[in-house]
């Protein structure tokens, strides 16, 4: 039996440690092939760990076995990184699909969170910064480097990004942030801040004494208030309004 025939209602990280079982790296670099692997190797012990350089290859994994965790290059011989975003998110939904790429173009970045990315993330940090991005992903986060944060700021400012822009400026005004109050109610606030700090919708229920069911609902209201279709989406457009 493959690995991707194994029960589909499993956990997508293991429940006591929050790891994956099971990594697929994309990367077509060589060096930068082995110094993610290593790195992996080094965070996830024992962990299944497969490794494509093509598009191709990458979908004929992602048709064979399931992944807790995927991580994605965007420039590739035989294609974008996009695509596989894409197939991902309709194969195994539960998996986490992170970029981790040199490319960080506005079309790219925007695409790719379209796509399902869970974050964003440049190779052209040390292993240390990308470790503890991984590390935030075990705790339901969604991490993305900060040069790549300051360009979707800068598209959502100027209309052109995923999420709702902010309002633009009057003559002889600047440009206010929203207040959290006139689009969210105090609980969902509340949830969207938890949300921001990297907690899972059941911790966040734990939390505030509430059932998983309402979280969702909660959660989903948000997305729609907000006009964003991810938790990535909104913890950036809550930023860029200084909620959080």
């Amino acid at each position: 039996m493959s690995e991707f025939e194994r029960d589909q209602d499993d956990a997508l990280l293991d429940p006591e440690s929050g790891k994956p079982s099971a990594v697929l790296l994309i990367e077509d670099e060589p060096a930068a092939a082995m110094r993610m692997t290593a790195l992996l190797d080094r965070m996830y012990p024992g962990v299944l760990m497969r490794h494509a350089s093509t598009v191709a290859q990458a979908r004929t994994y992602i048709q064979s076995t399931r992944f807790d965790l995927v991580l994605v290059d965007m420039q590739l011989p035989d294609g974008s990184g996009i695509e596989l975003l894409q197939q991902l998110a309709l194969a195994q939904p539960k998996a986490v699909g992170l970029v981790l790429s040199a490319w960080g173009q506005p079309d790219t970045i925007v695409g790719a969170i379209r796509a399902g990315a869970r974050g964003y993330l440049l190779k052209n940090v040390d292993d240390l910064e990308i470790e503890r991005s991984l590390a935030s992903v075990e705790r339901g986060g969604a991490p993305i480097d900060p040069v790549i944060a300051r360009r979707i700021l800068s598209l959502m400012s100027s209309g052109t990004g995923t999420a709702a822009p902010m309002a633009p400026a009057t003559a002889g005004s600047a440009a206010a942030p929203a207040k959290t109050e006139t689009l969210l109610s105090r609980r969902q606030t509340e949830i969207l801040r938890a949300v921001a700090s990297g907690q899972t919708n059941r911790e966040i229920a734990q939390a505030l004494n509430l059932s998983a069911h309402t979280v969702e609902c909660h959660t989903r209201s948000i997305y729609r208030k907000l006009a964003v279709h991810t938790r990535t989406e909104a913890v950036v457009f809550a930023k860029t309004q200084g909620w959080i």
